[in-house]
């Protein structure tokens, strides 16, 4: 049984070591909890939620556990590092077990493509389905490998504190195509529209649009071949227990309830926090994994910040938002995979719909996630459970989710029991739904995006919200809206830019 923390074992603990606050609990947080207990910190989580996880919180109804964000573990090895820095093994505390296929793209039309870890069983479906783009596809994955050796071994983990840094990468980016879209650099290599769809969504999975994300991201094609795709038994939640566990072993906490309402400041200087009770919990350092634009518009007063004003937050651009409906059903579904994208007729116009036009369309394309399919521990005996997600705009859109959750649910359902779960009506046992309201007023994520700023190259490395923060001393940024960006690798490389950028406990001992 996962224990948190008690109010009392903040602040009131006589360790003499260099005191680290982290707000927020998600992955990011976590990941930076137990780095810097590794550098020889105290370390506090403050998580505002009643459970650890944020993005990845879990929900327990009717005998089903549903994660609520997370779904698809890519890079196993980031995790294997936290565990390793307590002197452990992941598989000591979590099962994580590869999925392959990944997953089933089903299209409008019928058809589908079913992706592999496996370059000889992709090679044969891609025959199978656009036989005349069997060449081109091997070339795009060759550039996938080229990109993923840049972009993510040796660019997702390094700082951006200086636009020299931007500068000094800048031919690379360029040379590799991150001037471009991702849809763009997959249409230069195929031609069949469906494998461009195949090849381009993974965008989505950050909160990017396929035709604005920068080119960098088509390194998530070569991720998935290298590390596969995982899923932890007992689901995602799993592994921030795990988490909370090696925090708590090297003498930190987690504490739950804990709403911090600003980061104090001392002369441009964090020193700890003030919750939303009034209580002040001091810190030699201070390390938040909320939001980034919440961070700077909500935590930090104005008066304080240059760099993130109130306009350059306004003017940014903002990751789409999700709508995730999580169901149960009184029977199995055997033939449904442990994930499906369905796809619907349009892929260009939806974007636009989402993204650009932002108004909430007819038609939808969604992504069914069914962990049963691995793990049937996480339903009743004989039963299912589901988590479905639609892709939606954010709150600018002015879309009264209030009125429009039960319609937008039915919708969806109508759409999944017509494609993929003939029946559904009829089976559901239980039912909740996740809106940008959500996201807003739960997550506090600024305007309800999911994913925080939007991943164009313009909100990218140099330009998105530095690691260490580049107004206030001794605050520093983890998660989706700091580099290099959103999805459960990112964030976890956020945590390991710390490394980099903040000091090590025995320097602040020493000073």
């Amino acid at each position: 049984m996962l224990t948190l923390a008690p109010a009392s074992a903040v602040g009131a603990d006589p360790d003499p070591r260099p005191h680290a606050v982290v707000i927020g609990a998600g992955f990011g947080g976590l990941a930076a909890a137990v780095r810097l207990g590794a550098r020889g910190y105290r370390v506090s989580v403050l998580e505002r939620l009643d459970a650890p996880g944020g993005r990845a919180y879990v929900h327990r109804q009717d005998g089903f556990t549903f994660d609520a964000g997370p779904t698809i573990i890519t890079a196993p090895f980031l995790f294997e590092d936290l565990w390793a820095l307590c002197g452990r093994k992941l598989s000591d505390d979590v099962d994580l077990r590869a999925i392959d296929p990944f997953y089933r793209l089903r299209f409008d039309d019928g058809t589908s493509i079913e992706c592999s870890r496996d370059p000889e069983v992709m090679r044969a479906e891609i025959a199978r389905v656009a036989p005349g783009d069997v060449d081109g596809y091997a070339r795009f994955m060759r550039r996938s490998e080229e990109i993923y050796r840049i972009g993510f071994e040796k660019l997702g983990h390094a700082p951006f504190s200086s636009f020299t840094d931007m500068l000094r990468i800048a031919p690379e980016l360029l040379r590799l195509g991150g001037h471009r879209s991702v849809y763009d650099l997959v249409a230069s290599y195929v031609r069949d529209p469906r494998l461009r769809v195949a090849l381009s969504f993974h965008p989505l999975f950050v909160g990017g649009n396929p035709f604005t994300t920068t080119a960098i991201y088509c390194l998530i094609s070569h991720l998935e071949r290298l590390h596969g795709v995982h899923f932890a038994m007992g689901g995602t939640g799993a592994l921030v227990q795990g988490l909370v566990r090696l925090i708590e072993g090297q003498g930190g906490a987690v504490r739950c309830n804990a709403d911090v309402a600003e980061i104090t400041l001392n002369d441009a200087r964090a020193n700890g926090v003030r919750l939303g009770t009034g209580e002040i919990v001091s810190a030699d350092i201070v390390v938040s994994n909320a939001d980034s634009a919440t961070t700077y518009g909500r935590l930090i007063p104005a008066a304080a910040r240059k760099t993130w004003s109130d306009k350059k937050l306004a003017s940014s651009r903002y990751s789409m938002s999700l709508f995730v409906w999580y169901f149960g059903t009184r029977r199995r579904y055997p033939n449904i995979d442990h994930h499906t994208i369905l796809l619907g007729p349009r892929y260009r116009g939806l974007i636009e719909d989402i993204f650009t036009r932002k108004v909430l369309a007819d038609d939808m394309s969604l992504y069914l996630h069914r962990p049963t399919a691995t793990d049937p521990s996480l339903a009743p005996p004989g039963c299912d459970g589901f988590y479905v997600l639609s892709p939606v705009p954010h709150l600018d859109a002015g879309i009264d989710w209030t009125e429009h959750a039960e319609p937008y649910r039915r919708k969806i359902e109508q759409r999944l029991q017509q494609t993929l779960l003939p029946g559904l009506e009829r089976e559901i046992v239980t039912s909740r739904v996740m809106t940008p309201l959500d996201f807003r007023d739960q997550l506090r994520a600024a305007k309800g995006a999911a994913f925080g700023l939007e991943p164009i190259l313009t909100q990218s490395a140099w330009f998105r919200p530095h690691n260490r923060s580049e107004d206030i001393k001794n605050l520093y940024l983890v998660g989706a809206g700091t580099h290099p960006g959103a999805g459960v690798p990112g964030v976890l490389s956020s945590a390991r830019v710390l490394d980099f950028v903040a000091p090590h406990a025995s320097e602040l001992t020493r000073a």
